[in-house]
């Protein structure tokens, strides 16, 4: 019951939300329409949510976090890591890191260290991959960074990279290696300066993933709060600065995570967007559209298994996260989103 009281608190404006975010420019329009709001808000708890947040212009507009039922047994021991001081749940966030780590990847663009037009041969050496001598040579970082490699699972040759958008989560975890080639540091201590520090993500860091989690070909999970998930979406919205003033990350190398690429136009560097006329979805499933029909076109996202979302709309100011199990409703993003429209355009 508290943590209802709490959104519903929230939702009327009587409580003063706890800023996690810095404050914005206002938006075109300030309003809100509180039973459509909580519409949503009701409807993610619905949907086995298990932290929930809303944030425009920098304000809380909704916050509510439930806890895990007593039959979501395997899914506390996979991906549930309690709670932080706020109540809100730490959570492994599944293909959410991804995002993050582009972001990363962005700083070391900034810093120097990287230049993604490369090989990834030129940070790891050569066979890391299974292609040939001369395919692996042709395979860019950038390519890695928009799935687009061309390797197939087991890392092998698949396609010529830059052609063919292929959903692939082994291939991605390279990634880390090179960050971690290119720095001569470990990828928790980049995360840490780099990151989660200078924007505030207290929560947040990189921890061995249990055995039951399986073979994904990423034994590494990213865990972390919806408080903080929110700090690196204001952290967009404010491209590239943090609450206290702090570049973090460079507007243009932002800025470039988030160019459509070639093989899939609502996909960028490691990041999904809306608003395209076409979207392949992993692994491979084409459909004419953007990739959520009733968000706003502008909206960039990073997405993990079991829906977990952070929603980011330039143009409206509006930050969304969402952590919990897999929803119920298959149509989870349409759905969410249509309310949220009602509630806040």
């Amino acid at each position: 019951m508290a943590h209802l009281r709490t959104a519903a608190l929230l939702l009327a404006g009587l409580v003063m939300a706890q800023g996690p975010v810095a404050a914005a420019a206002p938006a075109a329009s300030t309003e809100i329409r509180a039973p459509d709001l909580q519409a949503a808000l009701d409807y993610a708890r619905a949907q086995k949510t298990t932290g929930f947040l809303v944030i425009r212009d920098g304000r809380v507009l909704a916050r509510a976090n439930w806890p895990l039922p007593e039959d979501a047994a395997q899914f506390r021991a996979t991906f549930a890591h309690g709670a932080n001081a706020a109540g809100e749940p730490l959570e492994d966030v599944a293909s959410l890191q991804k995002s993050v780590v582009a972001v990363l990847t962005a700083i070391a663009v900034d810093k120097g260290l990287l230049d993604v037009e490369k090989p990834v041969s030129a940070y790891l050496g050569a066979g890391w991959s299974k292609a040939s001598p001369a395919q692996e040579a042709q395979i860019r970082v950038i390519h890695v960074l928009t799935m687009s490699s061309g390797l197939d699972e087991g890392f092998g040759y698949a396609a010529p990279p830059g052609t063919v958008f292929l959903y692939n989560t082994p291939v991605y975890a390279v990634t880390q290696r090179v960050l971690e080639a290119a720095a001569h540091r470990p990828l928790a201590e980049i995360t840490r300066d780099w990151l989660t520090v200078p924007a505030g993500m207290a929560d947040t860091g990189w921890r061995p993933r249990p055995a039951a989690f399986g073979d994904v070909g990423n034994p590494m999970g990213l865990v972390t709060s919806p408080g903080d998930l929110a700090k690196l979406g204001q952290l967009v919205l404010d491209r590239g600065r943090a609450a206290d003033g702090t570049q973090v990350v460079s507007e243009k190398s932002l800025t470039d995570l988030f160019r459509r690429s070639a093989a899939n136009p609502a996909y960028g560097r490691l990041w999904w967007l809306n608003g395209s006329a076409q979207t392949i979805r992993a692994p491979a499933r084409r459909a004419d559209g953007p990739l959520i029909p009733t968000a706003p076109a502008d909206l960039v996202a990073a997405l993990g298994a079991l829906d977990r979302k952070l929603y980011v709309s330039p143009g409206r100011r509006l930050v969304v996260v969402r952590l919990g199990q897999a929803a119920p409703d298959k149509a989870f993003d349409a759905t969410l989103w249509g309310l949220l429209s009602a509630a806040l355009d």
